[in-house]
């Protein structure tokens, strides 16, 4: 009998790993996963373990400022992946086998002094320029008023879309239709693609803070009953909408705040069916535990226990609270690459 990671990708989960570290993403292949996710924190890692070293004194001797450096190592590591899962994407008639390049998260910087329109016109242009000649490449757009926005023209131009910081059913639906609307523009659907992330772990660290009364059955629930709910909207509307490809959840932000919870937590809630894009470290765990996972992920907790998160869970609040704080995260990484190349371009430019 399959258990574990072999036992998860069984049940009819797709595995895509978050991280593009090569070594990394060698053993989540081994492992049954057919696609991966990138961010700057991944690169920065990549930079701090000194496997890049080489490849940055090249870039800084090339005359390359900080930003095109980091720019360039993303799409190198990105483009790697890709390549591991060109064979998936073949088999699978485009439908698996993607690796997300995020675009540049300073967009968002409030001292960015961009406008509205300014930050839209950016994402646009950027998921062109990062989408051409990369066949499984998927774009990741935050679902950030300006980022919806920039979501029907981007599927308009037939650039495959990932929309991130995903927290409510409002988010998730202003997303789907700008992309649907972009969408059917297209002279042909054939290659349409877009998923959708919605984040889990964040939603309960939320309403542990700022929704304490919460009873114990209820409290750790809301970002698996959340992501449930937006699955099956999903599936609803794309079977009514149906396109050559899938147009597909992905369960991101798997991985565990809580040290008392299992780590596999939300692995196992929300096996079945769709993408779960898994830390490193989580799917360590799941390996190691062996457990054999089956479909749950249309099987949504007691009456009860919904009624409850429905009566005390502001959404609009919490949708506000967690894309205010998803941007800061969204931008402090990206801060803190270019900083860390401007300490190595110091480090590797100083006398000896």
């Amino acid at each position: 009998m399959n258990t574990g990671l072999a036992s998860l990708v069984a049940c009819g989960t797709q595995l895509w790993l978050d991280s593009v570290d090569p070594e990394q993403v060698a053993q989540a292949r081994a492992d049954g996963a057919t696609g991966a996710t990138s961010n700057p924190q991944i690169v920065a890692e990549l930079i701090h373990s000194g496997r890049c070293r080489e490849l940055l004194a090249s870039l800084i001797e090339q005359g390359l400022d900080d930003e095109a450096i980091a720019w360039t190592l993303t799409d190198r590591l990105v483009s790697e992946a890709e390549q591991i899962f060109m064979a998936v994407w073949q088999q699978t008639g485009g439908d698996d086998g993607y690796v997300s390049l995020e675009l540049d998260p300073l967009l968002e910087d409030p001292a960015s002094g961009l406008t509205h329109a300014e930050r839209v016109s950016r994402y646009v242009s950027l998921g062109r320029k990062w989408s051409a000649g990369h066949i499984n490449r998927l774009i990741k757009v935050p679902a950030t008023p300006a980022g919806i926005d920039a979501l029907e023209e981007l599927a308009a131009q037939g650039v495959p879309l990932n929309v991130t910081l995903l927290f409510t059913p409002r988010q998730y639906r202003a997303a789907r239709d700008a992309v649907w609307r972009g969408a059917q523009r297209l002279r042909s659907l054939d290659r349409f693609k877009s998923v959708y992330s919605i984040f889990i772990s964040r939603l309960d660290v939320y309403t542990r803070q700022h929704v304490p009364q919460l009873s114990a059955a209820a409290q750790g629930q809301v970002g698996i009953l959340n992501a449930k709910r937006i699955w099956a909207e999903n599936t609803e509307f794309w079977r009514e909408h149906p396109t050559p490809l899938r147009q597909q959840i992905v369960f991101a932000s798997t991985g565990t705040k809580d040290p008392s919870e299992q780590p596999w937590k939300y692995v196992q809630a929300l096996a079945g069916s769709d993408v779960q894009t898994n830390p490193p470290a989580t799917n360590d765990a799941v390996r190691q535990a062996k457990l054999v996972f089956d479909r749950q992920v249309d099987r949504l907790p007691e009456q009860a226990v919904q009624d409850e998160i429905d009566r005390l869970v502001d959404m609009q609040q919490l949708e506000e609270v967690l894309l205010r704080e998803g941007v800061e995260k969204f931008v402090h990484p990206q801060r803190k690459l270019l900083g860390l190349i401007a300490q190595q371009r110091r480090l590797l430019l100083s006398p000896t």
